[in-house]
């Protein structure tokens, strides 16, 4: 009796901490989100640097029940999860946990390391893609153009590394000072590629010139090519949740 019991209380609360139809399911992805958002803006408050003792204590107390709920939802989650190995190492597993980590880890740490821990929170506001209907379809898009997207990061990595080499031979005699060596041409390469272009790196030579000429033109197919990608692979996904 206590296994069916047990079994029906899982069923129960499966149905309130996923996403359902049902009202329960509703008030507590509504509570849940609201939660998020009173946890960034607070994070954001607390970089203040003037405020008073008294309101960095309530913005604490913000913090500790924000980390004790958001604690409970992830064991919940992990409770009931069909496979847990699996719920754990997920995308939104791992946003879970990287929600309440910072917190406990804080306890153990130098101040040093404090602010980097406290930036690990902003990985809350990524819990709200769960209840985005929206950015649940751009999650499935990029799910299913992995293949190409990684495709598109290696190319854009060996013409990154290509770009770099070119302008190197083409200015490392002209400026010495900004490209000694290929590597710090990696920096003119990347901004370039991307169509960026700071200015405060840029060729002196005819052949730098021209060089850069068409690495701006690869530069802005570069940028447009994952925008291409990324959009037919949305427009299946919303098409597959209309069917």
């Amino acid at each position: 009796m206590s296994s069916i019991q047990g079994l029906i209380m899982k069923q129960v609360i499966k149905s309130i901490v996923e996403i359902n139809d049902n009202k329960r399911s509703k008030y507590f992805a509504f509570f849940i989100q609201a939660l998020i958002l009173i946890s960034v803006i607070t994070f954001s408050i607390e970089t203040i640097p003037s405020l008073k003792p008294q309101t960095r204590l309530i913005l604490q107390s913000v913090e500790w029940f924000s980390v004790v709920v958001f604690t409970i939802e992830y064991f919940l989650r992990v409770y009931v999860a069909d496979s847990k190995p699996r719920f754990v190492f997920s995308f939104f597993g791992i946003i879970d946990l990287l929600a309440i980590l910072p917190f406990y880890l804080s306890f153990g740490v130098d101040l040093r390391s404090l602010r980097a821990l406290r930036f690990l929170r902003l990985f809350r506001i990524l819990k709200l893609v769960r209840y985005n209907r929206a950015m649940s379809h751009f999650t499935q898009a990029i799910k299913s153009a992995k293949e190409e997207i990684l495709l598109f990061i290696f190319i854009t990595l060996i013409l990154i590394y290509f770009s770099a080499v070119g302008i190197y031979y083409f200015e490392n005699q002209a400026q010495p000072e900004h490209f000694s060596s290929i590597f710090d041409s990696l920096w003119w390469a990347i901004i370039t590629l991307t169509t960026v272009g700071y200015g405060d790196v840029y060729p002196i030579t005819v052949g730098g010139k021209v060089f850069t000429f068409f690495i701006l033109m690869i530069g802005l197919g570069i940028v447009a090519i994952p925008t291409g990608i990324i959009s037919s692979a949305l427009t299946k996904s919303v098409d597959k949740k209309q069917e």
